[in-house]
């Protein structure tokens, strides 16, 4: 009997740390809504500008902002490694958004075809899941955000998905960025 009384506590603990990253994510998602026009101004920031802009585009769930397009843009004026970089690192630390959701209970989304396809090959495929993770981070799709929604509803440990999302995410930035300098080199000839 002690043991349901323990873990009570905890269970209403679970559940409100639940509640407060749900509201937290809903929150942010539509703060960077209402001001996805602002974001853009950042880029004059340089390095500094295009992570934040990478933060808040994969902070949106489901909600475009278009960060590859700023980076290829920044490449463009930038040292490409260092958009890279700066972008990928944003980017990755941004979709801790949909983590959250999906640790909170990701109930939003949990009918959602895409979503249920991956959160049941991450649940079979437990080994894998790391490399599906930089795979799915590396590839420019708008519904990475499952991927990460479904990481956090299976529990998975937080470095197990933020470090190859960051990877997948540096590698991707590294290819639009780099696209911007060579186009930009191409143009000036």
């Amino acid at each position: 009997m002690s043991n349901t009384a323990d873990q009570q506590p905890t269970d209403r603990r679970t559940t409100i740390l639940r509640i407060v990253s749900l509201v937290f994510v809903v929150g942010l998602v539509g703060i960077l809504f209402i001001f996805r026009h602002q974001l853009v101004g950042l880029q004059r920031y340089g390095y500094l500008g295009i992570f934040l802009i990478s933060v808040a585009a994969s902070a949106t769930i489901l909600v475009p902002i278009p960060a590859t397009v700023i980076t290829s843009a920044m490449g463009a004026v930038f040292n490409p490694l260092g958009i890279a970089l700066a972008s990928g690192l944003g980017a990755g630390l941004g979709e801790m958004t949909g983590y959250m959701a999906g640790y909170s209970g990701g109930a939003v989304i949990e009918n959602i075809v895409y979503y249920n396809k991956v959160k049941k090959w991450l649940e079979e495929h437990e080994k894998w899941a790391e490399f599906a993770i930089l795979v799915l981070a590396f590839i420019p799709n708008p519904l990475f955000d499952m991927a990460g929604v479904a990481a956090g509803a299976l529990k998975m440990p937080i470095w197990r998905f933020l470090i190859p999302c960051i990877i997948g995410k540096i590698l991707k930035m590294l290819m639009f960025s780099y696209a911007g300098w060579f186009g930009a080199g191409l143009l000036l000839q």
